[in-house]
């Protein structure tokens, strides 16, 4: 049986290795679109889509200030955002990618496409997921936050 020592290693590891691994996946989707020429948007929506995902990120980060990404999903110091795009939606900046994403791959429909957009779909919520259960234990008005603040699309999910 483990020490008490270890099992509080190995709980504090997985979750940075899984979410490092979301993180990976999520790289790979977007680095194997845009070598497919398949994550920039043709046609007017997709473009139009893909602006609006752009400004999204950048509004999020400028409500977030000047705090780090972390390659593994970990949070930062500094409390909870719940202003900006978080007053909306609970992952702006995964958000933001994803419609980015959906946007180019729905333009430049493929099976090997669509298999990527579910790969990076994946990788972002595995870190999500993560995230919000770190979330959770360092800032304990993160539940309530969640339980009225969709994750991604507002007022849907």
């Amino acid at each position: 049986m483990p020490s008490r020592n270890e099992s509080d290693v190995k709980e504090s590891v997985v979750p940075v290795i899984v979410s490092v691994i979301g993180y990976l996946l999520l790289v790979i989707a977007l680095v194997c679109l845009l070598m497919r020429h398949s994550l920039l948007g043709s046609g007017t929506v997709p473009i139009v889509i893909q602006s609006l995902a752009v400004l999204l990120m950048i509004w999020a980060r400028i409500t977030f200030r000047g705090r780090s990404f972390h390659v593994s999903a970990a949070p930062t110091d500094g409390g909870l955002v719940t202003s900006g795009p978080y007053k909306f939606i609970r992952h702006p900046i995964y958000a933001s990618i994803l419609f980015f994403i959906w946007a180019g791959v729905l333009s430049h429909i493929s099976v090997i496409d669509i298999l990527l957009g579910v790969l990076g779909t994946g990788g972002a919520f595995i870190r999500i997921i993560l995230e919000e259960r770190l979330l959770r234990l360092r800032y304990p008005e993160y539940t309530e936050y969640s339980a009225k603040t969709k994750r991604i699309v507002p007022f849907v999910y």
